[in-house]
């Protein structure tokens, strides 16, 4: 939160022995606040340092080529928290309390991106993809079960959480759908997550010039900041994100 922030920019301004905060302070802040602290002590291979330049730019180059996806901020090589090997970081322009569907879709579609770019260039995929995939399925669970953005299922939700019991570190949830329900659930989270997939391939198929040039120069210099990324790849950034009101598009 805003606190947590402002604790971390004090402690940067103090070790680099600055009397106030700058926004160099607020940003490494920032980023350490949601990737993790750096850890250039890490050791990394050649081969994995190189497939995860080719996976975070897969990640950047689609925050670039979607449509309604949050803007570009940073792309990094540089190893972070207790697993990350690289991160890409976006932002959004302004405070949303509202998301719609093809803006949740295009989330998706960006966190893909990764593995998607791993796939095409090495055919073959790795274990980082790990969080990506647990977030995507996130939202497409939710997207179904809780804000009715199913077709096929309808303007419903499914499973009734009760938030005053617990088990183990998840909320209980009582399940109040059939067996059948329940495949047509899965159904529409693999279509949806599916789709999202096959849209970060073929984008990347389409730009695989400007994909290996962005992870040729990340290899080289490590961190890249969006404006830096556009210029590189010759790119300028997707449509920003509408109005909360705009519903229009489907997944």
């Amino acid at each position: 939160d805003l606190a947590n922030l402002a604790n971390e920019a004090a402690l940067l301004a103090a070790r680099r022995s600055k009397d106030g905060v700058g926004m160099e302070e607020l940003e490494a802040a920032i980023e350490r606040v949601i990737a993790g602290p750096e850890r250039k002590g890490r050791i990394i291979n050649e081969r994995e340092k190189r497939v995860t330049a080719y996976h975070e730019s897969g990640h950047a180059l689609l925050a670039l080529l979607t449509p309604l996806a949050d803007p570009l901020h940073k792309v990094s090589i540089i190893p972070r928290g207790a697993q990350a090997l690289g991160y890409t970081m976006q932002l959004p322009i302004e405070d949303r309390y509202t998301v719609s569907r093809p803006e949740l879709v295009a989330r998706m579609t960006v966190m893909m991106g990764g593995r998607a770019a791993e796939e095409l260039v090495f055919s073959e995929v790795t274990t980082g993809a790990q969080n990506d995939l647990e977030h995507a399925t996130d939202i497409a669970r939710r997207m179904v079960c809780e804000f009715g953005m199913s077709e096929r299922l309808g303007n419903l939700t499914y499973g009734k959480r009760d938030r005053q019991m617990f088990l183990g570190r998840d909320l209980f949830e009582e399940r109040n759908y059939s067996e059948q329900t329940a495949v047509l659930i899965d159904e529409e989270i693999r279509r949806i997550l599916d789709g999202c997939y096959a849209q970060a391939t073929q984008q990347l198929r389409t730009h695989r010039e400007q994909l290996e040039r962005l992870a040729s120069r990340l290899l080289e210099k490590e961190v890249l900041d969006g404006e830096e990324v556009k210029r590189l790849v010759g790119l300028a950034a997707a449509a920003p994100a509408p109005s909360s009101n705009d519903h229009s598009a489907s997944a």
